[in-house]
């Protein structure tokens, strides 16, 4: 039996995820996978995610390889993932969530640390949400892997970083973490915690085959936190925080939960709203949503960002 081939991003979370994908799928299916490095934008442009509009940066040259048939499916972690429809392209599974907060790395709380501390983080999302909390750190923009970044910490070049839990949980890191934030402190992007398994449209056999790993509430409060960032307009750069839950139950009717914000760069103002419905329709859920912040002035804390 031909062993499928996984399409995921070298770095160590990317290649740790991808491989507890295609063990399971193995697991479940008895198909051999063996994975196939594939370099993207995202990974070899030195700029900020917020000068390149941080859309699709990581998932397209992924995309690409699957339409050139180079691999039979694709990895990524949900987040990444543009809000536009690809029709090359189905999103064959979205597999149990990982914690969706966020955490700062480091020695100290957020609350403990001395006025003035750094703070590094690429994400405008997270600086808006942590500056409404200690308006008095530097929040330093970083990029690059997960060991870059906290070695920034531990160089002390800075006195801690703020990064997903999901990633530190799955490559084993999760010992370094000082303080994990709560959702009612700082909502999670949309989707973060969950991957996205992609393979080509036409690939009918495989959607089935794939369609193993997929966890139907994850799907659904994915789906809602990404409506939201959809009928916004945003990007995964925009200072958007979106975090949905559904009870992991077999009944249809339990509601599915939607926080979203939209937060002031300088922490000063947000939009934020909740709402809940039927987890069947969570599409139309965050669409909802979102036209309630629009009409109280989150487009204009987007700014630029809201055409």
């Amino acid at each position: 039996m031909d062993a499928l081939r996984l399409g995921t991003r070298r770095s160590e979370l990317a290649t740790t995820q991808s491989r507890q994908v295609a063990d399971r799928l193995t697991e479940l299916t008895g198909r051999p996978v063996e994975l196939v490095g594939v370099t993207t934008y995202g990974d070899v442009t030195r700029a900020q995610l917020t000068q390149l509009g941080g859309t699709g940066v990581f998932v397209s040259a992924l995309r690409e390889s699957l339409i050139a048939g180079e691999i039979d499916f694709a990895v990524h972690s949900l987040k990444d993932l543009p809000t536009a429809p690809d029709p090359r392209v189905v999103l064959a599974a979205v597999p149990p969530r990982e914690d969706a907060r966020d955490a700062l790395v480091g020695r100290y709380k957020l609350a403990d640390l001395p006025p003035g501390a750094k703070v590094g983080t690429g994400s405008p999302r997270r600086v808006a949400q942590l500056r409404a909390l200690r308006p008095d750190l530097e929040y330093v923009p970083i990029r690059g892997n997960l060991d870059t970044r906290i070695g920034k910490v531990a160089a002390g070049e800075l006195h801690a970083v703020v990064l997903a839990a999901a990633g530190l949980n799955r490559v084993g890191r999760d010992g370094e973490i000082g303080q994990i934030f709560e959702i009612d402190e700082v909502l999670p992007a949309p989707g973060q915690g969950a991957l996205a398994v992609e393979c080509a449209a036409g690939r009918t056999d495989l959607i089935e085959l794939l369609g193993v790993l997929d966890d139907a509430a994850t799907r659904a409060e994915v789906t809602a936190e990404r409506a939201v960032l959809a009928a916004l307009q945003a990007g995964c750069a925009a200072p958007v925080g979106a975090f949905a839950m559904r009870e992991r139950e077999q009944n249809r009717e339990e509601p599915l939960n939607l926080t979203a914000a939209v937060v002031a760069i300088d922490g000063t103002r947000s939009v934020r709203k909740s709402t809940a419905g039927p987890a069947a329709n969570p599409m139309e859920l965050g669409r909802e949503l979102a036209a309630t912040m629009l009409a109280e002035g989150a487009g204009t804390l987007m700014g630029e960002r809201i055409h």
